[in-house]
């Protein structure tokens, strides 16, 4: 009878458990796909061995236009929530106050100066809808120990790649210079010369960064019948499809050996002002430069130097230095340069993918599991 007692006062108060914290289901099969398929990492220790962890009040930034990437997505994220309070914020510009913020444990947001200025010291976990992190700054030394913070790395490495593609074709086939022709209603067969850098079947990229983006991008290459080369700062290890990884400290010996080469870092102490002079004299001569990481690594004036000089054959640029480009750069009248106003990672399939994150690491902090994408806040990765 005694222990039917206690079976029985157990049981109530799982079920009482249960209704506070209602047992989540796994993760989706859209989430479970993106994993395998961008190999998203979760961190080693489930969020339910921090003793600060208790999911009370999670604020979600969702402007109106978000609901086209995933249909329902407000609903999901409720579905995932579960009991926890969930605040839905539609501000366009993604700004949130300190009384929204107030009592919040959690944010998915943006992580800009503003939102870590207002955030609760109750904040145990951010996440950043972008892949950069570098305006996540102001953070106190008590936030940086205390809060775990994840972004939306990787996501965006199929779209971003495929733009980066773009520019190398148009490129390489000249068609920059055709469009201003077709812009001025001209039939100029004779672009067709000097202007076209030749196939790239047989030739040699070189990603520096080989994270989420740089894999995507060595991948396209590599089956387009490049040879593809690669820098990563934390380790030599790479896909088969790249012929050699080597460290940060290669850089200079390595774009001696690429016909393209592609910015793919993120923007660190390390990185800022990477490519410059030394590194565009060491380059191949009549080298084509992509940039899709971030605008502050690669020094504008030696840039342009190096491209009118014909150091490097041609460009494109999704990211620049400043961000808009002044109307007065050299740049913009180059033939021989495109350039994006950092949109590469934008469309639908990259929202969507996004979200799917979202989703998914919302389900698995309100269970207490391991989060994907976590941030090494002082790397910047």
């Amino acid at each position: 009878m005694i222990y039917n007692k206690v079976v029985k006062q157990c049981l109530i108060g799982l079920a009482g458990m249960l209704l506070i914290h209602p047992i989540m289901a796994g993760p989706s099969p859209e989430a479970t796909a993106l994993i395998k398929k961008l190999g998203l990492q979760s961190t080693d220790q489930p969020l339910s061995s921090n003793p600060a962890w208790h999911p009370k009040r999670v604020v979600v930034s969702l402007p109106v236009r978000s609901s086209s990437a995933l249909p329902q997505l407000e609903q999901q994220l409720r579905t995932a929530a579960g009991d926890i309070e969930l605040i839905i914020d539609r501000s366009e510009d993604l700004s949130l106050g300190r009384e929204i913020l107030a009592g919040a444990d959690a944010i998915i947001s943006r992580c800009t100066p503003v939102t870590i200025k207002n955030a609760d010291k109750s904040l145990l976990w951010l996440h950043h809808y972008s892949a950069g992190i570098e305006g996540c700054v102001g953070l106190s030394e008590d936030q940086i120990e205390k809060t775990v913070f994840s972004n939306s790395k990787r996501l965006y490495g199929p779209t971003i790649a495929e733009h980066t593609i773009a520019m190398l074709l148009s490129l390489t086939n000249g068609l920059p210079t055709f469009g201003r022709a077709q812009a001025e209603g001209q039939w100029q067969r004779s672009l067709a010369g000097p202007n076209r850098l030749g196939n790239i079947d047989g030739k040699t990229m070189l990603v520096v960064g080989l994270g989420g983006i740089g894999t995507q991008i060595a991948w396209r290459a590599h089956g387009l019948g490049m040879r593809v080369i690669a820098t990563r700062y934390s380790s030599r290890e790479g896909p088969d499809y790249v012929d050699y990884v080597g460290v940060s400290e290669e850089l200079p010996v390595l774009v001696g050996q690429a016909d393209v080469i592609v910015n793919a870092l993120p923007l660190t102490a390390t990185t800022k002002g990477l490519f410059d002079k030394k590194i565009f004299d060491s380059a191949k001569t009549g080298a084509i430069f992509l940039s899709v990481g971030r605008g502050k690594s690669t020094v504008t004036e030696d840039l342009i130097a190096a491209l009118e000089s014909g150091q490097l054959s041609a460009a494109g640029l999704d990211v620049t230095d400043p961000e808009p480009l002044p109307e007065n750069s050299p740049l913009w009248q180059m033939s021989n340069v495109i350039i994006t106003p950092h949109i590469s990672a934008t469309g639908i399939g990259s929202l969507r993918n996004s979200f799917i994150l979202v989703v998914e690491n919302l389900r698995r902090y309100v269970a207490g599991e391991a989060l994907l994408n976590v941030v090494d806040i002082r790397a910047g990765y």
